[in-house]
């Protein structure tokens, strides 16, 4: 009888016969090989090599995601040398859209007024501070209930008369610790003499550079606080004025003025034009020192300062003026841009160990949308934003990367009838002018801005930062975010940022390992000698 003709029952008996007389049978494959081998590197499998997700424990989280076994508790740091399963990994792909992740606030109070700072009175004074400095600040800035951390190290160091390099987190009282040692450094030393001229020629003893009029008039208010008691005669020239006899008429009120502030494009042009001088300086200092030093203000910084006496003479005579820089974030090569200003080994660095860190009193949230659905997710949150409930609400900035997007929104909002006020660098100066000063007096909650708002500007009223546009930059996203969460801010702050692209993922990625990891942005080193390379 044929094989074939036998029963199946006795087949499969034979068959189980042979197998277990003679060698072992080959396992039955299931599922291709391929694919079990990447089930087995899945992260997450037991077994698996990839790196494993940290499951959410109860308790305070330091990083929140929608998927809760890529959270992080706020008692783990990832080390260095330690890989991290990121919730922004796999944001590339379409699939992850209205995925999203949350850097937790760690601390209520802003870091810069670190444990252990004296109170008003006796902190200041003891940092050598006169009292008419003092009294003069008590009426200026009564909310300075103690200095910062950044205050209490430069407002000595700033004292001695030395080139300086003042760099710390954004809203860390920057303004006043260098503002107030150099005035005093004024009252000590005797006006030059008015001279006789045909033209009045404006003679400055201290120049304050910035990059926008709205920073001029911030840093000029704040003098202008400080001087009335101080005897000391302040001005202001900013952009927009490009008539000659309009900035002749401003510095002709004072020509033996105390404190200049200036933007670079308009004390360029009076300087060529001979309406200013800077021969009788004793101190100039560049605010915001990162963007005057890049590439749209560097040519107009150079000729500014080959005209002031901050260089020593061939003799090696100590420079008659002083050089401060101030910022937040720091370019790489610093030193090659300061070389023939001043030797580096001269040059006295003051840091912050927050510097280039996220902060950790702002709560930040990424939401991975498409371009399409920013506007109406926008709305949502303005809307939700305004049903806040009875007690005063913060103000809401809303920085978009160009002046196009930033008037297309204006339409967006018109038609659903939110007020607001909007401030982009394309404006007419007489549009622009005092818009800022308008939205930190209240008179709108919600500002539509470029980045032209986003470095230096004093917003302790703004409790909300969107991100409509992702910025270029880590050294943009610092600032913007700076925008809250600043010393005497009177709301706790945090920031909503919209990812689109595939490149703003890139940098959502590095933000979310350093906050993990608790280390500085990468690429924003620092390290004072590195940064001078």
């Amino acid at each position: 009888m044929g094989l074939s003709r036998l029963p199946a029952l006795f087949l499969r008996r034979g068959l189980e016969t042979t197998a277990a007389a003679g060698p072992p049978a080959l396992a039955v494959i299931r599922i291709p090989r391929a694919l079990q081998l990447r089930q087995e590197r899945a992260p997450g499998r037991p077994g698996s090599k990839g790196p494993q997700p940290r499951l959410s424990r109860p308790g305070r989280l330091l990083i929140s995601a929608r998927r809760p076994q890529l959270s992080q508790p706020a008692g783990l740091t990832v080390g260095r040398w330690e890989s991290a399963t990121l919730a922004s990994r796999g944001w590339k792909h379409r699939k992850a859209l209205g995925d999203y992740f949350v850097i937790e606030r760690s601390q209520d109070e802003a870091p810069a007024l670190g444990a252990g700072t004296p109170d008003s009175g006796e902190g200041f004074q003891a940092l050598g501070l006169e009292p008419a400095l003092l009294e003069a600040l008590k009426v200026a800035a009564p909310s300075a209930l103690r200095p910062t951390t950044v205050q209490l190290r430069a407002i000595p160091a700033l004292l001695r008369g030395r080139h300086s390099l003042v760099a710390a987190e954004t809203g860390s009282g920057k303004t006043l610790g260098y503002l107030l040692p150099l005035m005093q450094r004024l009252l000590h030393r005797p006006r030059p003499s008015p001279g006789a001229t045909r033209h009045a020629v404006a003679k400055p003893r201290g120049l304050v550079l910035v990059p926008s009029r709205e920073l001029a008039n911030q840093v000029w208010a704040v003098l202008e606080a400080l001087s009335p008691t101080l005897d000391l005669s302040v001005r202001k020239i900013g952009g927009g004025h490009r008539r000659s006899s309009s900035i002749r008429t401003q510095l002709a009120r004072a020509p033996l003025l105390d404190v200049l502030v200036a933007t670079p494009g308009v004390l360029g042009m009076a300087l060529k034009r001979r309406q200013v001088t800077l021969r009788d300086l004793s101190f100039i200092v560049l605010d915001e020192a990162d963007t005057l030093l890049d590439q749209s203000f560097l040519e107009l910084v150079d000729y500014i300062l080959r005209k002031s006496p901050i260089t020593p003479d061939p003799a090696g005579i100590t420079p008659k003026a002083q050089l401060v820089l101030v910022a937040a974030t720091l370019p790489q090569g610093i030193g090659q841009l300061l070389d023939g200003f001043t030797e580096l080994g001269r040059l006295t660095t003051i840091t912050s160990s927050r510097l280039h860190h996220i902060m950790p009193n702002v709560a930040q949230r990424f939401l991975r949308l498409k371009g399409a659905a920013k506007a109406a997710e926008l709305l949502q949150i303005l809307k939700q934003h305004a049903k806040g409930g009875p007690d005063p609400m913060g103000a809401v900035v809303v920085f978009c990367n160009t002046s196009s997007t930033v008037n297309w929104l204006s339409h967006v909002l018109d038609e659903h009838n939110i007020r607001y006020l909007k401030l982009q660098g394309e404006m007419p100066a007489a549009l622009r002018a005092g818009i800022f000063q308008s939205f930190q007096k209240g008179f709108r909650d919600i500002l539509l801005c470029t980045d032209i708002a986003s470095r230096g500007l004093d917003s302790i009223q703004v409790e909300l930062v969107i991100n409509y546009d992702f910025p270029l930059t880590l050294q943009d996203y610092i600032h913007r975010a700076g925008r809250v969460g600043r010393v005497g801010s009177v709301v706790p702050g945090s920031v909503i940022s919209f990812v689109t692209h595939r490149w703003d993922v890139d940098l959502v990625q590095k933000i979310e390992l350093s906050a993990r990891r608790r280390k500085c942005l990468p690429g924003l080193d620092t390290e004072m000698k590195k940064l001078m390379n």
